[in-house]
C-alpha cells in the first residue's frame, strides 16, 4: 500500500494522529489540500498546543469534521504563536498577557 500524499503547514510538520485522521476522509483530506499551507498551519497548531491527550484527541476529531463543515481556519484562534518568521501582533500580545495574568 502506497502512503497518500499530504500537505503540511507553513511552520509544523503535520502529526501522525492528525494525518491518520485527514487520510481516513476523502471530503476532510480534499478539503485539507483546498486551504492554504498557512491556514494548514493553523489547524496543526490548534491541535498540538493542547496539554491533555483527550483535549488534543478532540481536536483531531473536530478538524476533520470542521473541514467538512467548510471552515478554513480554527474558530476564534489566536494563530500560531510558533511562527519566527514575523512577530506576534499586538492584538495577540495583549491576549496572551491577559491569559497569563490570569493563571498568575
Amino acid at each position: 500500500m502506497s502512503k497518500i500524499e499530504i500537505s503540511g503547514g507553513a511552520v509544523h510538520n503535520l502529526p501522525p494522529d492528525l494525518r491518520k485522521a485527514l487520510t481516513s476522509d476523502r471530503k476532510a483530506l480534499a478539503a485539507w489540500e483546498d486551504i492554504t499551507p498557512l491556514a494548514r498551519n493553523e489547524w496543526i497548531c490548534w491541535t498540538i498546543s493542547n496539554k491533555k491527550p483527550e483535549t488534543r484527541k478532540e481536536h483531531v476529531s473536530r478538524v476533520v469534521s470542521e473541514l467538512k463543515e467548510g471552515m478554513r481556519r480554527p474558530c476564534c484562534w489566536l494563530g500560531c504563536i510558533h511562527r519566527t518568521d514575523k512577530p506576534i501582533s499586538k492584538s495577540v500580545q495583549w491576549i496572551l498577557s491577559k491569559r497569563n495574568k490570569s493563571k498568575g
